[in-house]
């Protein structure tokens, strides 16, 4: 068999996605046949002994995937598995049949739409960040809007990591210490949505992602999943094919 990038054998055995198996081997937690690797380095899948942190890697030869939706409960993290013993979102998919890992992330105290799946291709996709799959957000913040707030979150703010993209924004209630809007951001910066809002003086009481590219939360409970539909993973992917191919189809 063809050798293939270390990184997309670990992401396509359902071990974690293909960006976490990139800091697992720059972190020298990855090893070939007992030796440890590079980024970049290639390897045989079904011929070479291949381990993170001393767990061995199992490839099957024709896998089953599996995409799953979960509606993320607050207080869980956005993780396989926690030293410190925190509760995980894979905790509540541990009756998938098989192991599966978040696409993305969203924060301890956020809820809401989470994708989770073995597939790492289709997980690399999603998460690319020149891809800019849409993310929709329910905010609530403790405090009136105004124009010129929603005008500036509209065309992007400065947080930590740099500019953010333009996004779209509308209001949905606004009382004097009270707001709620829905924000559809193209990115996804580490707690950018909670940044955003601090960065324009707003405090955020509650946050839900609905939506991720057409797929829409529903009536999915906290912490309950299903499986998406087929119609939904071609969804899903033709909203990454397209945006890296500049839009067209």
């Amino acid at each position: 068999m063809e050798k293939v990038r270390i990184q997309k054998i670990i992401s396509d055995a359902g071990y974690c996605s293909r960006r976490k198996a990139e800091e697992y081997i720059a972190a020298g937690k990855v090893k070939v046949n007992g030796r440890p690797c590079s980024l970049g380095d290639k390897a045989d899948p079904m011929k070479d002994l291949i381990t993170v942190d001393g767990e061995r890697i199992y490839v099957e030869r024709k896998k089953q995937f599996v995409y799953i939706m979960l509606h993320k409960p607050r207080g869980y993290i956005t993780t396989a598995s926690d030293e410190l013993d925190r509760k995980c979102v894979t905790d509540l998919v541990a009756d998938v049949g098989t192991r599966v890992y978040p696409i993305g992330r969203l924060d301890k105290q956020s809820e809401g739409l989470l994708l989770l799946t073995n597939d790492g291709s289709f997980a690399n996709e999603i998460m690319h960040p020149s891809n800019h799959v849409t993310k929709t957000y329910r905010v609530t913040v403790r405090s009136m809007l105004t124009d010129e707030i929603v005008v500036k979150l509209s065309e992007g703010v400065v947080i930590d990591t740099g500019r953010t993209l333009p996004c779209t924004v509308t209001v949905l209630t606004n009382e004097p210490d009270r707001a709620v809007m829905q924000m559809v951001i193209r990115e996804g910066k580490n707690r950018q949505i909670r940044k955003m809002c601090e960065a324009v003086g707003l405090e955020v009481a509650r946050l839900k992602r609905t939506a991720i590219g057409l797929v829409k939360l529903g009536m999915l409970k906290p912490g309950s999943y299903r499986e998406l539909t087929s119609e939904e993973v071609r969804a899903l992917r033709a909203a990454a094919q397209k945006k890296s191919n500049g839009g067209k189809r």
